[in-house]
């Protein structure tokens, strides 16, 4: 005779397939669609699941684009160590955005950031589970430099991890021209050389 414990196993597995199947119908249709058009109801179809089953893990559409993004941008959590900040930088900045251009995330990116705009209870949900992981990995490898003494203690890393990183979001978002390794290699040697202009100027 099977026990309530043994009786519930079976549920797990499927509700755990149930969920990846949402993420990757959502990222599919996210991707090859204009964010406006793309159903709850068509969501569930494409993943094989009923509508009530994603309204139960995401309330709203914009949330589930968020957790199907970072899904499709999930990093290893380990942080690279090269022995130099440049290095360091490269190596978690280069596989991002090689990601970037097999698929049109800028698209749902601005999609996702005019939800931003419009509803605070999302702009909350978005920085804390999209923006900020990505910059803390930014921030531990510049102040893993500073404790090197690559850089100055009063170096300000939040301006940056706005540089770095603004320089790709604004060709990812307007793509006005390509985000190649090269332009990478040429966005960390120039915030780093600002950075040490400013280390001389102390």
């Amino acid at each position: 005779m099977s026990t309530r414990a043994e009786q519930r196993r079976p549920g797990r597995p499927r509700s755990e397939k149930a969920r990846t199947a949402i993420l990757e119908a959502a990222a599919d249709l996210l991707l090859v669609r204009p964010f406006r058009e793309v159903s709850m109801d068509e969501l569930a179809e494409r993943a094989g699941v009923s509508k009530a089953t994603i309204y139960r893990w995401w309330p709203k559409k914009e949330s589930l684009a968020l957790d199907a993004l970072f899904r499709e941008w999930e990093v290893e959590q380990s942080l690279p160590d090269t022995s130099s900040l440049r290095g360091d930088l490269l190596a978690v900045l280069r596989p991002w955005v090689r990601r970037l251009r097999t698929r049109p995330y800028g698209r749902v990116i601005a999609a996702l950031l005019t939800e931003v705009h419009a509803d605070p209870d999302f702009a909350e949900e978005y920085r804390t589970r999209f923006v900020h992981g990505r910059r803390e990995r930014g921030r531990a490898l510049i102040n893993r430099a500073i404790e090197r003494g690559e850089l100055p203690r009063s170096t300000d890393v939040d301006l940056a991890l706005d540089l770095l990183y603004g320089s790709l979001y604004h060709r990812l978002l307007h793509g006005h021209a390509p985000i190649s390794d090269r332009f990478v290699e040429k966005v960390v040697d120039t915030t780093l050389a600002g950075l040490a202009a400013e280390y001389r100027k102390t």
